[in-house]
């Protein structure tokens, strides 16, 4: 069995769908299932149930699955050895500012129990770059939000969160239950800067053009509500701070916390950082 073809049978497994496999590849569907069929030849059994109401694993797939992982991140950590006695033991991270997530936390203490001899070099960036430094080549990989222009990276999807509007608890729209984005039509917003990612814009933005002060970090987003009764859309579950609150917004898209490398196979201390990622926000 080749790693590569381990590499796909774990992407179907974990997707339990071809296409969005093949998409997370990069790759076309067709040349994909022709490899899961060649390792379920090879191995001598199915792996897969196929039928019209999906993809599920076979009891054959499941032993797989954890067989697959294992030799897998056995492999990336034997790149990540020969890489540190290379001397090339340095990974440069991009994180979005205010990263308070847990899973940063759990993902930060994984992958140094990992590779206790790899120097991690964080790149903190405001809101005006959401790869984080990543497209200018600053960092190798971004832990991020998404959307942003993906043009040249692989972005991998770690978890969706509910968003929701920031007010001043005396708005008289802070006590609804709930809101939707023609509540705040009529109401400034705050903007990023000219020259902004045009698909980040427009998501936080709630897909218009909008009127309203110019801000970079999120306390800044959070003190041009304070100070200017300015609406804007943050996380339903952060803590807003004094004299401000969030109300759900129930017909916006979840906000995606991501995973973004550049396209190809990535060097082996990224390759390890993604899986000890994706390890991370799965539990």
């Amino acid at each position: 069995m080749e790693l590569r073809t381990l590499r796909y049978f774990v992407a179907v497994a974990e997707e339990l769908h071809f296409g969005r496999a093949a998409a997370r590849l990069h790759m076309s569907q067709p040349p994909l299932s022709r490899a899961i069929r060649r390792l379920e030849a090879e191995i001598g059994a199915a792996l897969f149930d196929r039928s019209s109401a999906g993809v599920a694993l076979t009891p054959a797939g499941a032993v797989l699955l954890d067989e697959a992982r294992a030799l897998l991140d056995h492999a990336d950590r034997a790149r990540v050895r020969v890489a540190t006695a290379a001397g090339a033991a340095t990974l440069t991270v991009g994180l979005l500012g205010d990263s308070t997530d847990p899973g940063v936390t759990r993902l930060a203490g994984a992958y140094r129990r990992r590779h206790p001899h790899v120097e991690i070099r964080v790149r903190e960036t405001d809101l005006t770059d959401p790869t984080c430094g990543l497209s200018a080549g600053l960092v190798d990989v971004a832990l991020t939000r998404g959307p942003f222009d993906g043009t040249g990276l692989t972005v991998r999807e770690l978890r969706a969160d509910p968003v929701g509007a920031l007010l001043r608890t005396d708005d008289p729209l802070a006590g609804r239950a709930s809101l939707r984005l023609a509540d705040l039509a009529d109401r400034h917003w705050f903007r990023f800067p000219a020259g902004t990612d045009p698909r980040w814009q427009a998501y936080w933005n709630g897909a218009r053009p909008r009127e309203g002060p110019v801000v970079r970090a999120v306390q800044e987003c959070r003190q041009a509500v304070l100070w200017n009764g300015t609406v804007g859309v943050t996380l339903l579950d952060h803590e807003p701070g004094a004299g401000l609150t969030v109300v759900p917004l129930v017909d916006m898209e979840p906000s995606r916390v991501v995973l973004a490398w550049p396209e190809g196979d990535p060097n082996p201390l990224v390759r390890s950082f993604v899986g000890a990622a994706i390890a991370a926000y799965r539990g």
